[in-house]
């Protein structure tokens, strides 16, 4: 009899994990009926698995809603399904503040792992109540100098509508992998694949043709010295080639993404040029810069 009250027990115990819930500490109140699992304490808390932003990282195809505790952020972590989230309150957005951001390279966005302070301006000419970064999406910081070739100032390429940047420091792509030559799609650059909102945050996003147009005519650009000017301080950070993703004109030319297509293979972009500054429609393919701006 007493082995069979113990099976009992067991079966009860088991029946209730599998079909019911989970719950300790709850000997005085039933566990919540909306939790699947009810930890009850007045004395304890809950320890969530500890772990550095590289221990983090290694964890393969994390779930989405997983949860960590980051000792170097001293703060919770959640993975959203695309990158990483710290649990660190956000204070309220202001333009004209440096934003720090952690770009890494398992959202699918970053080519590298890195830590950028990102400058902010808003009262651009004809869209004045826009705010902008001073610096390519990618940059460690702002460019010094309107012919600036170096890489740490050139930021990451983009192909069009596609979340994935490139780091190419003159003789290696990064990441090296089979570019694409030839895009065909029928949509404006979605959200979902917008390097801006995934790595800045919902607010941020690639500009629109009308943006660039707006701030183009309106600042009255017409040389490389005309944008380097003004409160975007765009330089030629160059592109990388349709047909095979090399580094072009570093220096020399400075060619920026907006989100509107112009076809199912080109999309609005601005080129900024000695010879001229204008938007053009141009081939998915090539890799141009991104300037992120919020509303």
């Amino acid at each position: 009899m007493k082995n069979l009250a113990v099976v009992i027990a067991l079966f009860l115990l088991i029946s209730n994990t599998l079909f019911a819930q989970v719950s300790i500490n709850t000997e005085n109140s039933a566990p919540d009926l909306s939790a699947i699992l009810d930890l009850k304490s007045t004395a304890k808390g809950f320890l969530p698995p500890r772990m550095t932003t590289v221990q983090r990282n290694t964890i393969a195809s994390p779930a989405e809603g997983l949860v960590i505790y980051n000792t170097d952020e001293k703060a919770l972590n959640v993975y959203n399904g695309i990158v990483w989230n710290s649990m660190v309150p956000i204070p309220a957005f202001s333009c004209g503040l440096t934003i720090s951001i952690n770009h890494v390279v398992s959202g699918g966005v970053a080519p590298v792992n890195k830590t950028v302070a990102y400058g902010t301006v808003n009262g651009i000419p004809d869209e004045l109540s826009k705010c902008w970064i001073t610096s390519n999406l990618g940059s460690d910081h702002q460019a010094t100098a309107v012919d600036d070739a170096t890489e740490a100032s050139a930021g990451w390429y983009w192909q069009f509508n596609h979340k994935q940047g490139y780091k190419h420091d003159g003789i290696t792509r990064t990441p090296n992998t089979e570019w694409i030559t030839s895009i065909s799609e029928s949509s404006d650059w979605m959200t979902a694949n917008d390097p801006c909102n995934i790595e800045l945050g919902a607010m941020w996003r690639i500009p629109t043709y009308t943006e660039w147009h707006n701030v183009l005519i309106t600042g009255g650009w017409t040389s490389l010295s005309d944008p380097w000017n003004s409160g975007l301080r765009l330089h030629a950070s160059g592109f990388l080639g349709c047909n095979e993703g090399s580094l072009n004109q570093c220096g020399s030319g400075g060619y920026y993404w907006s989100s509107t297509q112009v076809g199912a293979l080109y999309g609005w972009g601005m080129y900024l040029e000695n010879g001229g500054i204008d938007m053009y429609n141009s081939n998915q393919a090539y890799g141009f810069s991104a300037r992120c701006v919020r509303d």
